[in-house]
Parts: structure tokens; sequence; C-alpha cells
């Protein structure tokens, strides 16, 4: 039976405390402290976990040499079946959900669809009182014609290859976090649900309605994207859109007839000084032009210009704030003559703050660290990810519980392999305490 010392400035009355199995408040200076070893019911759990060290290493290195760039339907297809095979001891109801169609412009302007690979739902006790979300993405950035495509350890330590970090180690530490939950003895008060998607590196728009109906069934999210190589964990993300303007103007023979065309580079160019001005204009904003397209031959005056850029706000205000400067800049090359401009996208992950709720579900990750011997901390950062999503429906969220690693999205990306076992553990002790009521959870 637990035993709880209730200290005060005064001191303490352990005879009152050993009669007690729940908190009880003595005064306001009350402290909380286990005279007993707390963690023993939880401990073979958390042994097993370090048991699987080298499984997660295997898993990692199997999963990140089989190409899985969002693009690459067949190749997402075929890590599908492995994964749904390595998640089977998990248990639980699996399937496979459609994704809707991306759309994009391509280069002559027109709109178009790609079909996007199913994700994998996986959902265990959907009726219990307290329900965790746990996601993470498939994919990666690097297709399948990327000349990053193998996996190496570089020393007892590090590991090498397209997605270890980001964000196939995530995948791993979930897996064993909720095997070990499930192996635990302790998972009967707890359900959960499992969302791995396929299109989270270009924005998740596909399954930003599966997110949001997610988000709604649950009242604890947890994504397993990377952390950073010290632990630091991401705290508030701000938010990140894009957006693809159209430009047309009017064709016309440079020698004969230059006067009677309009041309859709120089509005393009007059556009892209005007965005670029909003990065000393707007407070908390960010606009990068990223590519650009249109012309043809040099004496025809060009009468199709497309210019692709991303936007970048701290907070809800500065999104604010750029969705309307960026319409009035639109708006401003609209007026030229002869030249019309069509915006297509928008922001695709809202801001997300540390509000009352995502505070106290970080102080139960911090808590869970130091029964581990770890100091978690959490610092904000301008990357987005579906956690932004998941906030912006309302469900709290911490989304960086993967393994520790660094320099994603390029040849050089690598994971910590020690990490692996620890944030496991520090996952599972989150949801055996979640699910035995240690950690109280009221959405407060």
């Amino acid at each position: 039976m637990a035993v709880i010392l209730f200290l005060n400035r005064k001191g303490c009355d352990i005879q009152a405390a050993r009669r007690c199995v729940a908190y009880k408040k003595v005064n306001r200076g009350m402290i909380r402290a286990d005279i007993h070893s707390g963690m023993s019911r939880y401990q073979p759990t958390l042994d097993w976990i370090d048991s699987q060290h080298d499984r997660m290493v295997g898993l990692v290195s199997r999963w990140a040499g089989m190409n899985t760039g969002s693009a690459n339907v067949a190749g997402l297809e075929a890590f599908t079946a492995d994964l749904v095979a390595d998640f089977e001891p998990v248990g639980g109801d699996c399937g496979l959900v459609a994704l809707a169609p991306c759309v994009s412009i391509d280069s002559g302007g027109v709109e178009r669809q790609r079909a996007l690979a199913p994700a994998v739902r996986i959902t265990k006790r959907g009726d219990a009182g307290l329900r965790v979300f746990l996601g993470i993405h498939m994919d990666t950035v690097y297709g399948a014609d990327h000349p990053f495509q193998s996996v190496k350890q570089i020393d007892a330590n590090t590991l090498n290859g397209p997605g270890v970090a980001d964000a196939k180690g995530g995948l791993a530490v979930m897996l064993v976090a909720l095997e070990a939950l499930e192996r635990s003895g302790l998972a009967d008060g707890l359900g959960w649900e499992v969302l791995v998607n396929t299109d989270e590196e270009i924005g998740s728009p596909g399954s930003l309605g599966l997110l949001q109906q997610c988000a709604k069934r649950n009242h604890v999210g947890l994504v397993f994207e990377p952390t950073h190589p010290d632990g630091t964990l991401v705290g508030a993300r701000g938010g990140s859109g894009n957006y693809t303007a159209v430009i047309r103007g009017k064709p016309a023979h440079v020698g004969r007839d230059f006067g009677q065309g309009r041309s859709a580079i120089d509005a393009m160019a007059v556009m892209i000084t005007a965005l670029s001005s909003l990065n000393e204009s707007v407070a908390g904003a960010v606009v990068n032009v990223g590519r650009v397209e249109g012309g043809g031959p040099l004496n025809v005056v060009p009468d199709l210009a497309i210019c692709r850029f991303n936007v970048r706000a701290v907070d809800a205000a500065a999104q604010g704030a750029i969705e309307e400067s960026v319409e009035r800049v639109v708006d401003g090359v609209r007026q030229r003559d002869g030249v019309t401009v069509e915006l297509h996208g928008g922001w695709t992950s809202p801001p997300k703050p540390m509000d009352g709720p995502t505070g106290v579900l970080f102080d139960h990750v911090a808590a869970c660290g130091r029964d581990l011997g770890l100091s978690i901390r959490w610092e904000p950062t301008g990357g987005v990810c579906d956690g932004n999503k998941l906030a912006a429906a309302g469900l709290a969220t911490v989304d960086s519980l993967g393994p520790r690693g660094g320099r994603i999205h390029s040849g050089d990306e690598y994971l910590l392999l020690d990490s692996l076992t620890e944030r496991a553990k520090l996952s599972a002790l989150l949801l055996m305490k979640l699910a035995t009521g240690e950690l109280a959870w009221r959405g407060e």
C-alpha cells in the first residue's frame, strides 16, 4: 500500500500519513512525498523496456531502409504492411484509412490532385473513461529518387539514415511504450488510439480531418516527433502556411508589340518585393519565397509566373496580421493593368500555444522524467507538426516524445540509440501512471 508523507511548514505527522492512501489536504503549505518505493509497481515493465534496446535498433534500421517519401505511394503501402505486422503485439482493432487526395498547382498554373497512401489506425478500449491519442507519421522528405537511401551506424550510439529520427525512431518508441503498457497489467483504465499517417511532411492535407476527429475522441495527445539532441522537448510552436500565387499577364512579341504585352514576371517581382518587406513590418511573422516559375522564349513578354511561398507566425495575432498583409499584397498586384492573380493555399498548421491543459500535461511528463532520473525541459520553436493541428482542435498535446536526434531533413540525419529505450520508458511510465490514476487528468 502506498504510504504518503505530508509535510508542512511546521513539520510532519508520519503516523497520520501512514493512514492515508490518497491525497488529503493538510494545509496550503502541503508538499507530497512518498516514503515507500512508489516506482515498484512500474519497475518490472521499465526493466523489460531496457531489454528491448537491440530490437528497437533493428526496427528503426529496417524501417529506415524502406523508402517512404510522401509521394512514394507504393513504398508507403509496402511499409504499412510491415508496420501492421510489427504492431500486432499491442492488440486492438487495426485498419487502414483512406486519405483525401493532395491538391497542388502544377507548373502551368493548373490545379492537380495526387493520391496519398492510406493511414494506419489502431484503437483499444475506446469506451474507457480516459483516452489517449498517440500519433506519428511514416512518410519522410526523401523521395524514391533521393540519393540518401541507406542506413549506417556511425559509432556505438549514433545511427545515420533517412528518417531514423524523423520519425521512424519515434515509431519504435511509440510501439514499445504501448507494448509495455499492455504487458504491465495496469492498462484497463486507459483507452488509446494510434494514427500513423502518410502525409505529415507535406502538411498532412489528407489526414487533417482524421487528426481533428482523433482530437475530439481523446483527452490527451502524445506525438512522437524527435526531441532535441540534448533531450529538450518542444513546447509552444509557431504556425505555418503555404501559398501559391498564379500570376497571368498578356503575351506579346518583344520587338513588334512590346507595349501591348503585360509581363507576369514583372508583376511577380513586385509581389516578391512586397512579400519580403513583411518580414520587417509584421511583428512575429516570417515570409519566405521558396520557388518561382514562369516565362518562356526571351523574345516574348511572359504571360505566366508562379510564386510559391511559406509564411510563419509566432502566435495567433501574428497569423491574423500576416493573413491580412498577404491579401493586401495580392490585391495590390491585381490592380496592375492586364494582370490577374489567383492565390491558392493557406495555413496548414495554426500556432500551438502553451495553454493551461498543455502545461499540465508537460508537468506530468516532467514528473515521470524525474522518476527516471531525467531532467525534462521544453522550449518554443518555429517548427510545426501534427501537434499544431491537434492542439487547434482542442487536444492538450506533447508532440516531441520521440528519441533524441538531429540534422533532420538532410543526409546527415542521425539518431542517438540510447534514447530509444530512454524515451520509451518515459512514455510508458506516463501511460501507466495515467492508467492507474496516480497522475490525474481533468483537462484543467
